[in-house]
């Protein structure tokens, strides 16, 4: 268990019956970089049962906090959707991912593109001051299927607005943009279709996607990235890594599970 920090849990919230979040306290030797991921998990039979979670907190905050799909019959869910205050869970020592800022090269506007519990990882990269001194602007795209699902959305537009640390940051910079897909609501639609069409530069108040100028960052379904990927690919970006930035970067590491 050397690889693993154990901590406590300090807060849950059940969002839907599918979708929950949970926060924890944090060693102060973990370290991370706004946007990564860890593994994290319960010991059953002593043996660790871990998969990656994106980290939601930013990298200045004094507890860690995950969202979470719940999976009936998944392994690891199917347990932690029963977390209760003061239960205990171990964190990976060694985060880890490719939605960080190093990995984009510099431009105007970033678009965070996430679907379902997706958004995870973009909840810390907004609330990073970093962030609104690299970009102008800060688009943060959620799609899900129904309306409940859009979790995050009063902390988002209410909360961090009135911040103390990132509140001007977030209101002059932050432009959130959730869409549902099977559900009548104010934005509806695919996060690509969205794109193709133009829809959501349009409404959004924004130029067309510009190579020279708008910055991409993926996070969700396997469909959303594989369909944003090839439109971007398609249209001269390239993606980034840690060897080398790119125009967009892709999370692979997801909690399916």
């Amino acid at each position: 268990m050397s690889k693993y920090l154990e901590e406590r849990v300090t807060q849950v919230h059940h969002w839907t019956d599918t979708l929950f979040s949970f926060k924890t306290t944090r060693d102060p030797t973990f370290r991370f970089r706004n946007g990564e991921f860890t593994m994290i998990g319960l010991e059953v039979d002593g043996r660790p049962l871990v998969r990656a979670y994106s980290v939601v907190s930013a990298n200045y905050e004094e507890e860690l906090e995950f969202f979470s799909i719940k999976v009936q019959n998944g392994p690891l869910t199917s347990r932690l959707q029963h977390l209760k205050v003061g239960d205990p869970i171990i964190v990976g020592k060694k985060p880890t991912g490719t939605l960080v800022l190093d990995n984009l090269l510099p431009g105007e506007n970033l678009y965070l593109l996430g679907t379902g519990t997706g958004l995870a990882p973009f909840m810390s990269i907004i609330k990073d001051p970093e962030t609104y001194e690299r970009f102008r602007k800060v688009v943060l795209v959620h799609g899900v299927r129904q309306v409940n699902e859009l979790a995050y959305g009063d902390t988002i537009t209410e909360a961090l607005p009135k911040d103390e640390l990132i509140g001007e940051l977030i209101s002059n910079g932050l432009i959130y943009y959730p869409t549902v897909t099977r559900e009548p609501f104010r934005n509806t639609g695919r996060i690509t279709d969205l794109m193709k069409s133009g829809k959501l530069f349009a409404d959004i108040g924004l130029p067309p996607m510009s190579i020279e100028r708008d910055r991409f960052m993926l996070c969700g379904s396997p469909e959303m990235i594989r369909d944003t990927r090839q439109l971007l690919v398609d249209g001269g970006y390239v993606e980034g890594n840690h060897g080398e930035a790119g125009h967009f970067v892709i999370e692979k590491a997801f909690v399916e599970k």
